[in-house]
């Protein structure tokens, strides 16, 4: 996002050519129309000296420095250049000397309190300057009287065209701001209950370590001894693919964050694979050129299983445990589509913020989703929900294949 001092010099430069083009006018105005006889060269020199330097700064605001003196750098050069126009042009009798207050006001509004004085001091000295050695209006159709009046009212349309326009544009970005540092703080809040979660986790995992362990002998145990009955042996051997599957994920969650990568990046086939183990009773239907060799960042197989055990979970309420998964690379990205067959949701919800928390088919996977939906902002990813005809809810994902592949 542009920064608030950026997006000041920009306005700076869009107000500058409106002074140009405004110097530029009045003075055929004021020439032609009026019969004023103005020092041409002097006026001419300082549109083009404005024009210049203004045409310098739009180039360059990219590679500016964004700092309050910068802005107020470019203020000095508006007031020198007002301060020659104004005392080239009656001095105290110009009734276009007030703008120097549009420049003090465009300072209080966006820069910090002592360069706000800083440009109130040179506006100030400014006006001052052009007072005491300007050049008195000669010549001209109409008494001084009439010429200041016109030029009061002239004065007053300017000023007010100005201080909408950037008064708008301020007010603009300001509000852009405060959302951006609400959507933080919101982020920042969210964040640190996920590591407090992670912290207690780990801590956790280490206790769960050694029981799981024990378990998994005691199965190895039981299985020796009842070799003879194979409905036994079966389900022993189920039972001890699911300790394994508990221990490595009791091993992840205790291992440090920068070695656990490495150890829990596996293919969306395995991920299918230890799904099915968890959940034996439900029927998985998926694409059948789906990328199951594609290997992924641990927080997407995190993300498909939170959605697959949502679907399920909503599938055996209604009494039809069934799942369909489609999962496919397009145009440099992974989509995803997980689809269940339980009650649904309002469609009119569909678009509303952590509807995917709130659609009543989520019951006890809130940290789950939440872990979720911090992988898809971590990869620049999109999450959606949306009703599936007839019955169910179809939850989908997109995420950029260089961000979610690690090794095909």
């Amino acid at each position: 996002m542009e920064s608030q001092d950026t997006s000041f010099l920009r306005t700076l430069c869009s107000l500058r050519w409106l002074a140009c083009a405004g110097q530029a006018a009045t003075i055929f105005v004021a020439t032609w129309l009026l019969g004023l006889e103005l020092p041409q060269q002097q006026l001419w020199a300082g549109v083009f000296v404005l024009a210049l330097f203004n045409l310098y700064v739009q180039l360059r605001v990219h590679d500016s420095n964004p700092a309050p003196v910068t802005a107020f750098g470019h203020i000095l050069v508006d007031v020198t250049v007002l301060t020659w126009m104004v005392g080239w042009s009656g001095g105290i009798a110009n009734p276009f000397g007030s703008l120097f207050l549009i420049l003090i006001a465009l300072a209080a509004l966006a820069l910090p309190l002592r360069w706000t004085h800083a440009v109130a001091a040179a506006c100030v000295g400014g006006y001052a300057l052009s007072a005491v050695f300007g050049l008195p209006l000669q010549g001209g159709y109409f008494n001084s009287m009439d010429l200041h009046l016109w030029g009061a009212a002239a004065n007053f349309l300017l000023s007010s065209v100005v201080v909408l326009v950037f008064s708008t544009r301020l007010a603009a970005a300001l509000r852009e701001r405060e959302n951006q540092l609400a959507l933080l703080r919101e982020r920042f809040v969210r964040n640190e209950g996920i590591v407090a979660l992670a912290t207690h986790a780990a801590s956790v995992a280490h206790e769960l370590n050694t029981p799981l362990a024990t378990m998994t002998l005691l199965v190895d145990d039981i299985a020796e001894q009842g070799n003879d009955n194979l409905e036994m042996r079966e389900d022993l051997e189920t039972l001890r693919g699911l300790l394994v599957q508990c221990r490595e994920r009791v091993l992840a969650l205790a291992a440090p964050a920068e070695g656990a990568r490495s150890r829990a990046d596996v293919s969306i086939g395995h991920i299918l694979e230890q799904w099915r183990l968890v959940r034996p009773t439900i029927q998985l239907r998926r694409n059948a050129n789906a990328p199951l060799e594609l290997k992924l960042d641990p927080g997407v197989g995190h993300l498909l299983q939170v959605l697959l055990n949502n679907a399920a979970d909503a599938g055996e309420r209604s009494g039809r445990a069934q799942v369909d998964l489609d999962i496919r690379v397009r145009d440099g990205q992974l989509y995803g589509e997980v689809r269940d067959y339980g009650p649904g949701f309002n469609a009119n919800d569909a678009a509303l913020p952590g509807t995917l928390f709130n659609s009543g088919k989520t019951d006890g996977m809130g940290v789950g989703l939440a872990l979720s939906h911090a992988t898809m902002e971590r990869l620049h990813g999109e999450l959606w929900m949306r009703p599936a005809e007839g019955q169910g809810a179809r939850v989908g994902f997109r995420l950029p294949l260089n961000t979610t592949e690690v090794n095909a």
